[in-house]
């Protein structure tokens, strides 16, 4: 693409005072690793690629489904099934072919963490659940890489900046200086258990690529060391100034090694308990298996592939007599709802029987199922 095509296509904001073409090359010289492709990926990446940032990596290993297309409007109907990584990457380098993006279709770990994050200047945490937001915090203070935290759930969402110096001081705060510690099995509900407004996730997502702008052009102030929090039900908008707590530090791993050892599952609650879908398949086959759906009654998506019990979480314990069999699945919508009961009938049947919760529930079940068929 010729210069006077690059000019036009940035023109708007390079006549902003206080950005001019300076700010466009520090664009266009600019890292971004964005960690989720999904409801607050989509919105940072578009707008982030159509700002013209130079190089941007992708990280997600999930597969475009029709839950998604409410929040998720970078992907529609024809791309359920694909790889969203790779999928979102094609979409916007056909809006602006002068970046270049690279993919992760993987799920970010404690091993692969460091490799793919060391490449970037800035992070983006577009998850959605706290092992990797902890895995992606501890990465960013061992790398010294600054983080741009966004969060969604139901009607509000938060934003931060973590792990960057503020003018005047040399404090860096930190995701473990918000919460040291990830909250109890059942305190939390996730956008697949909880719901989530789609216009919420764009709001924050878009709000995040804001943040990105200004730490790369220098431009105005952003959120270093506050949190913001939007209610989209009135419009209400908090900020709280953060700090480093004494012995936060030390809750982050001390060096690489130590970080590739940690188990970030087991860490957030993520119990032993907890089996695969190519286990679950595996026990499918099997004559003395009970599968449960604690999920409720009218929740989508329906299992037509196997037999399961459905009985909600909230009545499982009047409806013991069905469990027949000496091994048992218990399954939900994401996998939360399932490692409580599956804790809940193994303090109930002790060693008489094997309880088991399917990782990732019924909806990611079906993707992976997807996934082979495609």
């Amino acid at each position: 693409m010729s210069a006077t095509s690059s000019y036009e296509r940035y023109h708007r904001q390079v006549i902003l005072k206080k950005f001019g073409e300076a700010g466009q090359q520090k664009l266009l010289q600019a890292k971004v690793l964005v960690i989720g492709a999904g409801g607050l990926g989509c919105p940072a990446l578009q707008y982030l690629a159509a700002a013209g940032i130079g190089q941007i990596g992708i990280v997600d290993d999930d597969i475009v489904s029709l839950t998604n297309l409410h929040r998720q409007i970078l992907y529609t109907v024809s791309d359920i099934g694909l790889p969203k990584a790779k999928r979102a990457a094609a979409i916007l380098l056909s809006s602006n072919p002068e970046i270049r993006i690279t993919t992760y279709a993987e799920r970010l770990t404690s091993q692969n963490a460091l490799d793919i994050l060391r490449n970037y200047d800035i992070i983006i945490d577009a998850t959605d659940n706290f092992a990797s937001r902890y895995i992606i915090n501890d990465a960013c203070v061992l790398l010294d890489k600054v983080l741009v935290y966004g969060a969604v759930s139901q009607y509000e969402g938060q934003l931060a900046v973590f792990n960057s110096k503020k003018d005047g001081t040399n404090e860096r705060v930190n995701y473990r200086d918000l919460f040291p510690q990830p909250p109890a099995e059942n305190e939390i509900l996730n956008c697949a258990e909880a719901g989530v407004l789609g216009v919420l996730t764009g709001i924050i997502g878009a709000m995040q690529a804001n943040e990105v702008i200004k730490l790369i052009t220098g431009i105005g102030e952003p959120l270093i060391n506050r949190l913001l929090t939007y209610n989209s039900l009135n419009n209400q908008v908090y900020e709280l100034d953060l700090s480093a707590k004494p012995g936060t530090r030390l809750l982050i791993p001390s060096n690489e090694e130590d970080f590739k050892r940690t188990d970030y599952q087991l860490f957030c609650g993520i119990n032993q308990q907890e089996i695969d879908y190519q286990f679950f398949d595996d026990l499918l086959v099997m004559d003395n298996v009970d599968v449960i759906d604690v999920r409720e009654i009218n929740e989508m998506p329906v299992i037509e592939e196997f037999p399961a019990y459905r009985i909600p979480i909230n009545q499982l314990a009047e409806n013991l007599s069905v469990i027949k069999s000496d091994t048992v699945v218990v399954i939900c919508q994401s996998g939360k709802r399932s490692r409580l009961a599956a804790n809940q009938l193994a303090a109930i049947f002790e060693t008489s029987k094997k309880i088991f919760s399917l990782r990732g529930g019924i909806v990611e079940w079906k993707k992976q199922h997807a996934k082979q068929s495609v």
